[in-house]
């Protein structure tokens, strides 16, 4: 296919995305507002001169992500990976799951688990419903709605502003190119979809998850156990305490895990990725934005804890990750903004 007709393609199929999140948001907004009508005023609308700034980022994202594929950074097929089997098996069930989440809001209630969750043996601030979802991140049902739920989110750019992180992991392996097989670790792998982007654009790579939740690694075993290559080792394991190693991992990766971390859980986990990173080696965190370096869109990262249940956002939206990173003797670190995402790219002395 002309190269022009691909790009209009993947710009075309991200679009769709986009505007179907849209609609989804617009008509549960509406369904919600219907049956409780108190929440309305919990939430705010979007200006418009700030929905046009979002287009704008958005759209940025989306030639960066088109750039570095036909850079060969990973492969262009992946432009186009979406897991449809789960959208229709699993949309239906986010909608039957909303009378539950609203009412956990409007009772403000954020410890709320069924019966036969098991929550003993979690840090505290994990047993959260976090984004209102039931169980948060213990049950099955959770963990094959999440990348449903993120995607609708983030309007279809999830996977997209997850890929940003696989050009400076590149990069950071090149210190390593006469290793026969080089090992990465994502830490807080959830479901899955980052070691997937990973293992496509480094099938030869020894690849490694941790997680705490035993339901989210079987969807993340489940996914995974379905792409050629090496299967990755996932263990279930507190971020706190990486069952690994001094110096183990050629380059170790987090995405979307710090924002959901009280500050000084950021800060211990931050020194066991060091501890587990060898010298030369690359640790790159993807998460939310900041207002250091986003005030245009201070409007939402003040109300997005407020919309969703996210109890240490707000302390991260001002946390200097940079210096917690150096403090533990992390160097030439990068930062790059893409989209709603903030990227920190760390490198361990050689």
């Amino acid at each position: 296919m002309p190269e022009s007709l691909t790009k209009l393609t993947y710009q075309t199929f991200q679009q769709g995305k986009n505007y179907f999140g849209l609609a989804h948001k617009i008509l549960s907004s509406r369904l919600r507002n219907l049956v409780y009508p108190t929440l309305e005023e919990k939430t705010k609308p979007i200006p418009d001169e700030l929905l046009a700034k979002l287009q704008q980022r958005l759209n940025q994202l989306l030639e960066t992500d088109w750039q570095d594929a036909q850079k060969g950074v990973c492969p262009e097929s992946l432009l186009f990976d979406n897991p449809w089997d789960d959208f229709f098996r699993y949309y239906p069930l986010l909608w039957l799951d909303y009378p539950q989440t609203w009412e956990r809001l409007k009772q403000q209630n954020y410890q709320d688990f069924s019966p036969e969750i098991d929550t003993d043996g979690y840090p505290s601030y994990y047993v959260q419903n976090f984004h209102q979802q039931s169980n948060g991140y213990l049950s099955d049902l959770s963990a094959n709605l999440y990348d449903l739920q993120v995607e609708i989110l983030f309007g279809g750019a999830a996977d997209a502003m997850r890929r940003r992180i696989l050009a400076p992991l590149k990069q950071g392996l090149k210190a390593f190119e006469s290793v026969g097989q080089t090992r990465i670790l994502d830490v807080a792998c959830g479901t899955g979809r980052t070691l997937k982007l990973i293992r496509a654009a480094l099938p030869q790579a020894s690849l490694f998850g941790t997680d705490l939740s035993p339901a989210y690694l079987r969807k993340a075993n489940e996914l995974l156990s379905q792409i050629p290559g090496e299967l990755p080792q996932l263990l279930q394991a507190n971020a706190e305490e990486l069952p690994y190693v001094d110096d183990y991992f050629h380059a170790v990766t987090s995405i979307f895990l710090f924002h959901e971390l009280p500050a000084p859980v950021r800060q211990t986990v931050i020194e066991q990725c060091f501890r587990v990173t060898k010298p030369g080696g690359v640790f790159i965190i993807c998460d939310s934005i900041q207002l250091s370096d986003s005030p245009e869109l201070a409007y939402m990262i003040d109300s997005f804890p407020e919309t969703f249940h996210e109890p240490y956002y707000k302390h991260y939206t001002t946390d200097n990750l940079v210096e917690r990173l150096q403090g533990v003797g992390f160097e030439h670190i990068e930062i790059q903004v893409h989209f709603m995402s903030k990227y920190f790219i760390a490198h361990k002395s050689a």
